[in-house]
C-alpha cells in the first residue's frame, strides 16, 4: 500500500465530514486507507463515519488522549509505506497525494543520496489567504521573540520563524512543518519514535520535525498542491493561546536545547502585549454580505436565501471591488481543485466563500483563520 492518510478528529463532525470526502476523491488513483482516530468527542463524529463511510477505518478512543497519542495510535495501524498526518477541518485537492508522492518519486531518481524527511505542502485558510506557518524555521529564543512580536511583518530579516527565505510559491527545504498537513514514510515516523506524548500543544509538529533533522533527513516545503486549513477549528487564538506557545516553547527548549532566561523574560514581555491587542479578536467577526453567488451546474431551487445569483461557470462571474460577496461553491458541480484554484486567485476582503454539500445539506466554510467556522443547514434545498 502506498499511502495511510491519518485523521484525528475531536467535536468537528462537520468538517470532518468534507475532509472524509475530500481524501476519498483524492485517493482514487492510490492504493491508500483512510484512518480517522477519535478522542471520545460529544458530538455525532462516529455516528455519521459510521453511516457514511462504512469503509473508512474508525477507532474509537474512550477519552480525549490529545494530539501525539492520538496521531501515534492511528499511525499504529497504518499500512502504507507512506502516512500522511491531516486535519480534519482541511480539504485537500484531488491531485494533491498523487503531486506529492511523485515530487518524491521524482526527488529520488534525480538526486539518489536525498534523503527526505517530512515533506508539507501550501495551505490556505477559508478565504484564500496563505497560511504562513505552512513553512517554518526552528524556532530558537530569538526566533520565537521576532514571530510573538510581529518583527517578521517588517522584514525578512526577522523571517526565519515563518522561513521566508522562500515565497509561498516557491518549493525548498525547510527546518519545520506544520502537523495539520505532514507527508513521510511510515518507517520514518517509527524510527523518529512518533509524536512524543509528552509534548505540550503547539510543539508536537515543531518537534517531529526537528527529530528528523536530527536523523539527517531534510524536510520540503512543496508549493505545488494546495490545500484548505480551516485553522480556527484546531487554533483558536483564546487568553490561553499565549500560554500554551509558551509552554511548548519550553518544552521543545528543554528536550534539545538548554533553558533560555531570555526566552522566559521576553515572553512575560510578548504575554502581556499579545493579551491586549488578542482580547477582542477571538470573536467571530460580522461580515455584512451585499451578494449571495452560488456557483453550480444543477438544477437548484433556492429557498433560503432572499437574493441569490446563480453561476455555472467562474468566469461568467466579474468581482465588484465594492461589493461584499459570500460565493458559495456546489461541490456536486466542481472539483475541490477548482474551488482551491479560484479561492487562491480571487482572495480579497470583499469575499467570503462556503461549500456545499448536497448530500447532507449544509454549507460550510471559514470567515477568518482565527474564528471558528461556520455550518449552515438548508432544509430548504430541493
Amino acid at each position: 500500500m502506498q499511502l495511510s492518510v491519518i485523521i484525528l478528529n475531536y467535536n468537528v463532525r462537520y468538517f470532518l465530514e468534507q475532509c472524509v470526502l475530500s481524501v476519498q476523491k483524492a485517493l482514487e488513483n492510490i492504493d491508500g486507507e483512510i484512518i480517522v482516530i477519535d478522542n471520545n468527542s460529544s458530538d455525532d463524529s462516529c455516528v455519521m463515519m459510521k453511516k457514511l463511510f462504512s469503509n473508512v477505518k474508525l477507532i474509537e478512543n474512550k477519552e480525549n488522549l490529545g494530539f501525539p497519542k492520538g496521531n501515534n495510535i492511528g499511525v499504529a495501524q497504518a499500512k502504507g509505506e507512506y502516512i500522511c498526518i491531516l486535519n480534519p477541518d482541511t480539504v485537500v485537492a484531488e491531485d494533491t497525494f498523487e503531486k506529492i508522492l511523485n515530487f518524491v518519486t521524482l526527488s529520488a531518481v534525480e538526486v539518489p543520496n536525498s534523503e527526505i524527511g517530512i515533506i508539507g505542502c501550501k495551505l490556505i485558510d477559508g478565504t484564500g489567504k496563505f497560511l504562513p506557518e505552512s513553512k517554518r524555521g526552528i524556532p530558537t529564543p530569538w526566533v520565537a521573540f521576532t514571530k510573538i512580536f510581529g518583527l517578521y511583518k517588517i522584514s525578512n530579516v526577522f523571517g526565519k520563524y515563518y522561513a521566508q527565505h522562500l515565497t509561498e510559491n516557491q518549493s525548498g527545504k525547510v527546518d519545520i512543518l506544520v502537523g495539520a498537513f505532514m507527508v513521510m514514510k511510515r518507517e520514518l515516523y517509527n524510527e523518529i519514535g512518533g509524536f512524543d506524548e509528552n509534548c505540550f500543544m503547539y510543539s508536537d509538529d515543531i518537534d517531529l520535525s526537528y527529530m528528523a533533522l536530527k536523523k539527517g533527513k531534510t524536510n520540503y516545503y512543496f508549493h505545488e498542491t494546495t490545500v484548505i486549513h480551516y485553522k480556527g477549528e484546531s487554533t483558536v487564538r483564546d487568553s490561553k493561546y499565549m500560554k500554551r506557545f509558551q509552554d511548548a516553547m519550553k518544552f521543545f527548549y528543554k528536550k534539545h536545547f538548554k533553558k533560555s532566561y531570555f526566552f522566559d523574560f521576553m515572553m512575560q514581555i510578548g504575554s502581556f502585549v499579545f493579551s491586549l491587542l488578542k482580547k477582542n479578536q477571538q470573536k467571530n467577526r460580522i461580515f455584512k454580505t451585499d451578494e449571495i453567488v452560488f456557483f453550480t451546474k444543477e438544477d437548484r431551487n433556492i429557498k433560503c436565501f432572499s437574493a441569490v445569483i446563480l453561476h455555472s461557470k467562474f468566469d461568467k462571474f466579474k468581482i465588484n471591488p465594492n461589493i461584499n460577496y459570500e460565493i458559495i461553491f456546489d461541490t456536486d458541480s466542481f472539483s475541490h481543485k477548482e474551488i482551491i484554484d479560484y479561492m487562491e486567485k480571487n482572495r480579497a476582503k470583499n469575499i467570503t466563500f462556503k461549500n456545499f454539500l448536497s448530500y447532507s445539506n449544509y454549507i460550510i466554510g471559514s470567515n477568518h483563520s482565527n474564528d471558528i467556522g461556520n455550518v449552515l443547514f438548508l432544509s430548504n434545498f430541493e
